[in-house]
């Protein structure tokens, strides 16, 4: 994926069970789920103090980016395999 900056290393997706037990709304039950528990689970811990949890933070974010990442790649794709027509 380039010059591995988008690189995290792979790590067990979350279960279902686990997603459920750490009641993530379905919204959040991705493939970074497994990076949000723990960043959940710290917050709650800090009391949501913005200079905790940093580590963790940065690294969910970046999940969600590196997923977004493949998403915009892949609608390309999808939009060089029509010609370049927009679906909207």
């Amino acid at each position: 994926m380039g010059h591995g900056h988008d690189d995290l290393p792979e790590l067990p997706k979350a279960t279902r069970e686990q997603m459920s037990e750490a009641k993530l709304p379905l919204a959040y039950r991705d493939s970074c789920a497994n990076l949000l528990i723990p960043l959940n689970r710290c917050r709650f811990e800090t009391y949501y103090l913005p200079w905790k949890c940093e580590t963790e933070r940065h690294s969910y974010e970046k999940c969600q980016y590196i997923e977004f990442k493949k998403r915009v790649a892949r609608m390309d794709e999808l939009r060089e395999a029509k010609g370049g027509a927009r679906s909207n």
